[in-house]
């Protein structure tokens, strides 16, 4: 992307920083090196969806990624749907990631095989080390994929939250009191479970929990109760996903974490029907749990100013551009822009790249929220707003330090 001079000048300097990547899906390397990786590794993922929007049939998406399939014929099937894609944001990782790792300047019926071999050939170990501590300045990336069994160096996980709220038949319950080795029969005697839960992923470097955005209703513990002794009663009884117990457990659960020092992430926005992931379904928790802190995931797309407005409002909520960028980045850096006059700069977090296998998107995602921010921060120098010292200090506390100090890492 073209740069002015002076947005070339923050550009620079931000290159410079060590950065928190404040959210992932990444498994343990060991899972990467375990695949057999190709040219489209770097088309999976978010770019699904476009794949899908611009007429992809489901059937073929899921046989460009089966590897017994000869590449020439996935390349075949994918080809028709390249065009269409390649100029939108969740496209462009993709081919930043093919320039700067494997040496092509495009993907194309040219070099697709090349490029799936110098993929396959760098698919070693130390690859993580090699792109984001390396290439990307990462010191440390928060990840979440169910599982703790990290090199906590630099991948720190989260966990679901739903692991233990969202039980609906006497099996889950038992299954979870077998994988902790208590005993349960009442409703108390599970929360003492879910607090054993918790204080263990704490032991195993858990930092948060996460959520989504929903319409729950308020806690109510005479009705948790009578449903999870119904469900205790009953071996054939399976409560729906939303039901009074999920909404009694999730708040429980929220007030442990603030117990036990553990942030709260939530999904919200983009997704789906993203009508039912709205930010603005959390305002009663918020308000519920003041000494809970929650960080807002995806700025709320496409509800990006009640997202803000959410910022401003509660002093236990954070704001995070994780995934925003390759969102759209003109819907990044008008968020940021207004964030600056609606919220301290000290409850913004730039960057999470929100990538799981193809971890080359990572680097591809961070070029792009670089870009965003060094625009941003520019305009707001010409406008005199600030000085260049003074908007490089805010996009290294964007970048390093707010993150840092929400989930207390000992970096």
């Amino acid at each position: 992307m073209k740069l002015s001079p002076g947005e070339e000048s923050i550009l620079k300097a931000i290159e410079e920083f060590e950065i928190v990547d404040a959210h992932e899906h990444l498994p343990p390397e060991k899972v990467r090196l375990e695949q057999k990786v190709d040219v489209f590794t770097l088309f999976s993922h978010y770019t699904r969806v476009d794949l899908l929007a611009s007429g992809m049939p489901q059937e073929s998406w899921d046989k460009i990624h089966n590897p017994a399939i000869p590449i020439e014929k996935r390349w075949e099937m994918f080809s028709p749907y390249l065009k269409p894609i390649r100029y939108g944001a969740y496209a462009r990782p993709a081919f930043i990631a093919a320039k700067e790792f494997y040496g092509f300047d495009d993907i194309s019926e040219r070099n697709y095989k090349a490029l799936s071999e110098r993929i396959s050939n760098g698919n070693t170990p130390g690859i993580y080390h090699r792109i984001l501590r390396e290439k990307c300045k990462i010191r440390v990336a928060l990840t979440q994929a169910n599982r703790t069994d990290y090199d906590l160096d630099l991948l720190v996980p989260l966990m679901p939250l739903d692991t233990y709220a969202a039980i609906r038949s006497k099996k889950s319950i038992e299954e979870r009191a077998v994988n902790l080795a208590v005993k349960v029969k009442t409703l108390d005697d599970y929360l003492e479970l879910i607090r054993r839960g918790l204080e263990k992923w704490k032991s195993e470097g858990v930092v948060g929990i996460k959520m989504s955005s929903r319409p729950y209703s308020a806690r109510e513990r005479s009705q948790a109760v009578a449903l999870f002794d119904k469900l205790m009663r009953d071996e054939e009884k399976e409560l729906p996903e939303m039901s009074p117990l999920y909404s009694y457990l999730m708040e429980e659960v929220l007030d442990m974490a603030a117990e036990l020092g553990l942030i709260v992430a939530v999904h919200t926005g983009m997704w789906g029907d993203f009508r039912l992931l709205d930010p603005q379904h959390m305002i009663p928790i918020l308000g519920r749990h003041p000494g809970t802190r929650f960080d807002i995931y995806h700025m709320g797309i496409p509800y990006v100013r009640e997202t803000a407005i959410m910022g401003k409002n509660f002093p236990n909520v954070w704001l995070n551009l994780c995934w925003c960028h390759v969102i759209s980045p003109k819907i990044a850096c008008s968020a940021m822009d207004e964030l600056i006059d609606l919220v301290p700069i000290n409850k913004i977090i730039a960057f999470g790249g929100d990538y799981s296998l193809p971890v080359e998107k990572v680097y591809g995602h961070l070029v792009m929220a670089r870009e965003d921010i060094a625009r941003v921060l520019r305009h707001r120098i010409e406008d005199g707003l600030m000085t260049e010292n003074e908007a490089i200090e805010i996009a290294r506390q964007w970048f390093y330090h707010d993150p840092k100090e929400l989930y207390q890492l000992k970096i």
